[in-house]
């Protein structure tokens, strides 16, 4: 049986990423857990690669909030900011082809025992409503009127989940949930500013993995997104992004299906892009 392995946030750090796969066993399968494209040096090579890789069956890459921040550039909706790297991929020939695949990849992943998202998972949420969550998203972004979605995509209300909510509200919490939140209130309730080290949220909240009652606690979980946690591993909870766009490193980590195999588990690292604007 094949390896799988969950890999941080690539960036458009494409020498990276393909020195990567190089290190991993010929065929071994990859889960990119978002965040593919911006900041780094090659977002249009990057994304290309990944394409390449997910339609020769190796790799499967979920979606990330700068993944989404292409999209909604690529709809007119938004405009590129300062750091952003994706201008490339707006001016590419295959810029549709592109967009197309990648508005078509997951929000998350599950085999029913590990769970792959790009940020965080809601403390009332267990893994089967994750997965429908993240599946109301995607039929969002797949559909033809998709930019609607975009549209309303943005912004930091509501800031918890109710069973109750629907349109562009529930979509929205969902989106943040999934792609953007770090810490949160035993509650649930999302705060989206701080960006540090797990003591560093605001009074009353806590990471979203340690939230007390959360429904997912039995579910093993690797996530990306937090940077400034470097290479986490928690029981059952598995963080990923080492900073590679920050002069870090990207990191592949076999994907087990327990808690006590994941400590055996083979990790593949290799150096990331020494990014100018790096402190």
């Amino acid at each position: 049986m094949s390896k799988i392995y969950a890999v941080g946030d690539v960036q458009g750090c494409a020498p990276s990423l393909k020195a990567l796969v190089k290190k991993l066993p010929a065929k071994s399968k990859m889960i990119f857990l978002g965040d593919l494209v911006n900041r780094g040096p090659d977002s249009l090579g990057a994304l290309r690669y990944l394409k390449t890789l997910q339609e020769s069956g190796r790799a499967e890459c979920i979606l990330g909030n700068h993944d989404l921040h292409l999209l909604a550039i690529d709809a007119g909706l938004r405009k590129t900011k300062g750091l952003d790297t994706v201008e490339p991929i707006l001016n590419a020939p295959d810029r549709a082809e592109l967009i197309d695949w990648l508005r078509k990849r997951p929000m998350a992943l599950s085999n029913g025992k590990v769970l792959t998202v790009h940020a965080g998972v809601l403390p009332q949420w267990d893994l089967q409503q994750t997965i429908e969550c993240a599946q109301e998203v995607e039929k969002a972004l797949r559909s033809k009127s998709y930019k609607s979605f975009l549209a309303n995509m943005y912004g930091n209300t509501p800031t918890k989940w109710s069973k109750s909510l629907k349109g562009y509200e529930r979509l929205r919490v969902i989106t943040n949930a999934l792609t953007r939140m770090r810490f949160c209130s035993p509650t649930g309730q999302m705060e989206f500013e701080s960006k540090e080290g797990l003591e560093d949220g605001p009074k009353g909240y806590t990471p979203w993995f340690m939230a007390p009652h959360r429904k997912t606690t039995d579910t093993l979980i690797y996530f990306g997104h937090w940077s400034t946690l470097g290479l986490l591993r928690k029981h059952n909870v598995i963080g990923l992004d080492t900073g590679c766009v920050w002069g870090g490193k990207l990191t592949a980590l076999e994907i087990s299906e327990s808690n006590k195999d994941n400590k055996n588990s083979d990790i593949v690292q290799v150096d990331g892009y020494d990014h100018p604007l790096r402190m």
